[in-house]
């Protein structure tokens, strides 16, 4: 299978720079992927179509203000930090930019925090907080929320609730689980009304999600692995609606790549997983799926068509280009479902 056969043309143009005005607001595409019908509707509308045959499932892994801006304590060129990993209180992995400046033994200022590099990595730094802050406190008064690249403007005060579900409480995250920035807290009292159940599972983002697929061939794709964690409370309830009849309905493919690394193996309700979803792909957990629309050429792209084929994930990504849908992390909606 080559990735060449998950690339298209985006205009520019479609590539969200803000959320809508409200979280609920967004568009919502319904594709129903065994007919290929494909409804337009806003996100609101989502209560239409779940209801106590399904099971809602959400990521509650909370972003952390991973991206920091600093400057050398010698010459005061500026340096970008990526935190990628927390080895201990004091101690992190991240991305640097230009990395030509971030050598071992460089301190950085970072307002009044002061860091130092203290190992290099092929592809990260290894940092140290010289100032009194541990990781978490440093990030969380100097950090910025770190949008991806795509998003061409500075992260504002804005971002630090909007590019976070109505539901993240565990901090981990160096990207939001986007699908589920479209819920709001009145979504999600009426999806219990209807007799949805909502069950919580957390998957940290981190560069496993966004890394490209740079081999023409995409089964030589290697993912990188992400800590995931399932409540065995919620496992058993996952396990009983199953064998009720009810449709597993995930939101993100974060949370899709959670369930399907468990699969009903109790062995495996926490860990790191490098599960790479792509199409020829057997479903085991899920039977529907909320998402954004996804990069060309992406490992996101390529969960979702393993679900609804790859020929209704082209037919309905045409008909978002065509009838101007918002792409990426800040842009528009797809429920993905088997009826």
């Amino acid at each position: 299978m080559l990735i060449s056969d998950f690339d298209f043309e985006l205009p520019e143009s479609l590539i969200a720079q803000f959320p809508a005005d409200k979280r609920d607001e967004s568009r919502l595409m319904v594709l129903h992927y065994r007919s290929g019908r494909i409804e337009h509707k806003q996100f609101k509308n989502i209560v239409e179509y779940l209801n106590r045959e399904h099971v809602l499932v959400i990521n509650n892994t909370k972003v952390i203000k991973a991206r920091i801006y600093c400057q050398r304590e010698d010459t005061g060129g500026k340096v970008e930090f990526l935190l990628t990993g927390i080895r201990d209180e004091k101690t992190f992995n991240a991305l640097a930019k230009p990395s030509r400046k971030a050598k071992p033994g460089i301190r950085f200022r970072c307002g009044k925090g002061l860091l130092e590099v203290i190992e290099y990595r092929p592809g990260y730094r290894v940092l140290k907080i010289i100032s009194s802050e541990n990781v978490t406190e440093f990030f969380d008064k100097y950090g910025v929320m770190p949008l991806p690249p795509y998003i061409k403007r500075p992260s504002t005060k804005m971002d630090e609730y909007r590019y976070q579900t109505v539901y993240a409480r565990k901090d981990g995250s160096i990207a939001a689980p986007t699908a589920g920035l479209h819920f709001t807290p009145e979504i999600l009292e009426s999806l219990r009304k209807n007799g949805v159940e909502i069950l919580e599972i957390t998957l940290h983002v981190g560069l496993g999600t966004f890394k490209p697929v740079k081999s023409e061939k995409v089964e030589e794709h290697r993912m990188d692995a992400e800590y995931y964690e399932i409540p065995e409370d919620v496992a058993k309830k996952i396990e009983s609606a199953k064998k009720q009849g009810k449709k597993i309905i995930s939101v993100g493919t974060t949370s899709t790549r959670t369930l399907e690394s468990w699969a009903f193996d109790n062995s495996r309700l926490s860990g790191y997983t490098e599960l790479f979803i792509y199409p020829g792909y057997k479903y085991r957990v899920i039977d529907g799926l909320i998402t954004n629309f996804h990069l060309p050429r992406s490992t996101p792209l390529l969960l979702v068509s393993a679900l609804c084929g790859i020929e209704n994930l082209k037919k309905a990504y045409k008909e978002a280009i065509s009838k101007r849908y918002r792409f990426f992390s800040y842009g528009d909606a797809m429920l993905l479902m088997d009826d």
